[in-house]
């Protein structure tokens, strides 16, 4: 069996084989297929798709490529969430000691920025000293200990996931169903996770940019799970605007704490209720969604929240003087205003556009070699929806390097769509998918 064959037959639009796609992962993971070939079939994939026997035949070729976690020694039901990524996204930091807090074990494995996307992982990295490499014991001592812990996956967990995932976005392949479904069940299915909450993005900041596209991702995912007996959820959320107001890691994880003590942005607090509730039901914590959401915001209310995420920080050596104080946590040397050019209301702000601004300033990765710079980003101010004036102040950036700024404003000022129209209140949260079938709002 040839690379060069499959990549010819892929080009094609023939279907591969479980033998061809197994030779493929075997021999990428191994590294006698160079990155090269492996562009070359993933471009094939990306123009010419996988129907759902290959993509459920890459998933398990994925899973197989290295070993899978068994956390039977985890008690009780052990929930993982994943986002299919986007700008601003830190719903992690904030649902994920909610659920704890709920008494729901969260066993959870994340990943590192990809493209204009930021990465839980490296959010995490900018608290002083947080450890995202446990050791499995490690990992689930913390789990059974404090019912939570986020780390990344192991070079043996799914590792041509790894290796594709970092080639993927650095080779324009990256928004397709099929890699996007198998690299996001791959790593939930070889984590060992009993039950998978998904969120699943569409709009300007998601790599799904339809709605229609995104129930298709999630449909995909969720078949994948529930043939392989996991309870799997996928909710569709928007991404035409980014979450919050905070785009860039340190300004993300202020922005998570500040959720956690009751006073941050409203739609971040409301994602993280809905998603944390779906986790409580899968969880086994309550089968009432409104009574799981009443649990999650006692847990707001009453710091436990907050304390969970102390917890965590502290056992994966962190320093929780800066969740204490997220003034403590990496500050850019500048911080410049930008202003709007005219009158109005902003009709929307295109996430993807705000991400690559970041992007610029050093927020994130344009090669898989590229270092992260955790005190940069940017702190929207005006979001869609406000009334403004020539002037007024529609955004910060955090910036280290000035000969950057010009870019990055220009990349801003794009980004923000003001019309003279009061805009339509959109939906932040499109439907659900689950094994009975797609819900839609």
């Amino acid at each position: 069996m040839r690379m060069y064959d499959i990549i010819f037959k892929k080009r094609n639009g023939e279907e591969l084989t479980k033998e061809e796609i197994d030779f493929f992962i075997q021999g990428y993971t191994k590294g006698t297929i160079p990155d090269y070939q492996a562009s070359a079939l993933l471009m094939a994939i990306y123009f010419q798709g996988m129907n759902k026997r290959e993509t459920a035949e890459l998933t398990l070729s994925m899973v197989h490529s290295g070993t899978t976690i068994d956390l039977s020694s985890i008690k009780g039901i052990k929930v993982d969430k994943h986002s299919t990524g986007g700008v601003g996204d830190k719903t992690t930091l904030v649902l994920a000691p909610m659920v704890a807090a709920a008494g729901v074990p969260v066993a959870k494995m994340s990943g590192r920025g990809l493209g204009h996307t930021g990465g839980t992982l490296d959010k995490l990295e900018s608290i002083e000293g947080f450890r995202v490499d446990l050791q499995l014991d490690h990992f689930i001592k913390n789990v059974n200990e404090i019912k939570i812990a986020v780390c990344g996956q192991t070079g043996d967990l799914a590792p041509a996931d790894k290796k594709l995932y970092a080639l993927r976005d650095v080779t324009a392949t990256v928004d397709n169903v099929s890699l996007i479904a198998s690299s996001i069940m791959s790593k939930k299915l070889a984590s060992g996770a009993d039950a998978i909450v998904l969120d699943v993005k569409t709009g300007s900041g998601a790599f799904m940019k339809t709605i229609d596209d995104s129930f298709v991702l999630a449909k995909e995912m969720v078949d994948i799970g529930t043939n392989l007996n996991k309870n799997v959820i996928a909710m569709i959320t928007e991404m035409n605007e980014p979450l919050g107001y905070a785009v860039g890691n340190s300004l993300e994880v202020q922005e998570a704490v500040a959720t956690l003590k009751g006073h941050g942005p409203e739609d971040l607090l409301h994602l993280c209720i809905e998603l944390g509730a779906a986790m409580l039901v899968v969880g086994g914590r309550t089968s009432n969604m409104e009574e799981a959401r009443e649990i999650l915001g006692r847990t707001i209310k009453d710091g436990t929240a907050i304390e969970k995420l102390k917890d965590m920080v502290k056992a994966q050596y962190g320093n929780c003087s800066q969740i204490d104080d997220p003034d403590l946590l990496p500050q850019a040397k500048h911080i410049v205003d930008i202003t709007a050019e005219t009158e109005g209301y902003v009709h929307g702000i295109d996430a993807e556009e705000v991400g690559r601004a970041a992007l610029v300033i050093g927020a994130g990765r344009e090669t898989k070699e590229s270092p992260i710079d955790y005190s940069v980003g940017i702190l929207l101010i005006k979001k869609v929806g406000d009334k403004i004036s020539k002037g007024d102040i529609l955004a910060k950036v955090h910036i280290n390097d000035m000969l950057k700024l010009e870019e990055c404003t220009e990349k801003l000022i794009e980004a923000y769509d003001i019309s003279m129209e009061i805009p339509d209140k959109r939906l932040l949260i499109f439907g659900k998918v689950d094994k009975e079938g797609i819900h839609k709002y």
